[in-house]
């Protein structure tokens, strides 16, 4: 488990959850901050379906990413994949635990699938599921992190059961998304698969409530803050051309758009934040050859391609129509 000292009153631990749960939830994260000076923070848009549990005061979400929806306080909230910013109120002393969920196991911890949750905040409570909305609370009474991560494996590993696995096609064009930091065409993607562009786009919105065009722009805005963050002194052109945008105009409307601000506003409200902040990966990018873990609602199982960059269905017989 790694831990720190942010300075300026901060205090964090990061752990990997239980072996078995790691096809589903990427990392825990608890976070303590004393005098807090940035009013809002942009929740932004990422891989990830989003998990946090406070230990202290209800979070505050003043600005919902989706259009017109209502804004929310909650002990515990889920954020599905979104295409902007979700606005969140800052007080001078916060604590919780924020977990980064694989989209694809959303059925699995949660019930239901990642595209029920695209571009929404919804209370933890409103999930139907009682040992999760009593996590706040119970994780409140723990003494420490080392404990509360214990308790979250416990709560989740009990919901590891038979939910109905995603199809392995639509796994498969995740991943493959990932490995590529979101530079692969969709149409080449299809015919990985064996799908029309069509069919592709349909069932993979109807898992992870994007496309797969959206997920790339995710993917690729989501290395850019990382590189920003760890390089806050490199020219928006170089960035550009890093990250795979056409040019530093692309990059600035792309920015804009997922993060309501511009590169620069942005980095001057997140410059000592605590440092977990968007940083899940080295660079952004997954191999894609070298991990074919695929998550099929239960644990996991394994695919091994005929070779690398073709499809081959780890769970059934030919890939779908």
């Amino acid at each position: 488990m790694a831990d720190g000292d942010g300075g300026d009153g901060a205090d964090w631990a990061v752990r990997q959850p239980h072996p078995l749960l790691r096809p589903f939830v990427t990392r825990y994260i608890g976070y303590t901050q004393r005098g807090t000076t940035l009013a809002v923070h942009r929740g932004l848009p990422s891989r990830h379906v989003t998990l946090i549990l406070s230990l202290a005061g209800p979070v505050r979400v003043v600005g919902m990413p989706r259009e017109g929806e209502a804004p929310g306080a909650f002990a515990g909230l889920v954020g599905g994949i979104h295409l902007a910013p979700a606005l969140i109120a800052q007080d001078a002393y916060q604590s919780g635990v924020h977990l980064e969920l694989n989209p694809l196991g959303a059925r699995t911890l949660l019930g239901l699938p990642a595209a029920d949750l695209s571009g929404y905040v919804v209370d933890l409570a409103a999930l139907g599921a009682p040992a999760l909305a009593a996590l706040p609370e119970r994780l409140a009474a723990a003494p420490g992190w080392t404990r509360r991560f214990a308790l979250l494996d416990d709560a989740l590993l009990a919901r590891l059961g038979d939910a109905a696995p995603a199809a392995p096609e639509v796994g498969w064009a995740w991943r493959r998304l990932l490995g590529t930091g979101g530079e692969m065409r969709v149409g080449a993607l299809a015919d990985e698969i064996g799908w029309s562009r069509r069919h592709l786009l349909t069932r993979f919105r109807a898992e992870l409530g994007v496309s797969p065009k959206q997920a790339a722009r995710v993917l690729r805005f989501e290395r850019a803050t990382r590189l920003l963050r760890a390089r806050p002194g490199i020219r928006l052109a170089d960035l550009a051309v890093a990250c795979g945008y056409s040019d530093q105009a692309h990059l600035n409307h792309e920015w804009r758009a997922l993060a309501g601000c511009s590169p620069g506003t942005w980095l001057a409200e997140e410059l000592g934040q605590l440092p977990f902040l968007q940083d899940s990966a080295a660079d952004g990018r997954e191999d894609s050859t070298a991990s074919t873990t695929q998550e099929c609602g239960r644990v996991s199982c394994t695919a091994t391609p005929r070779r690398p960059g073709v499809f081959s269905p780890p769970c059934s017989g030919s890939p779908r129509p």
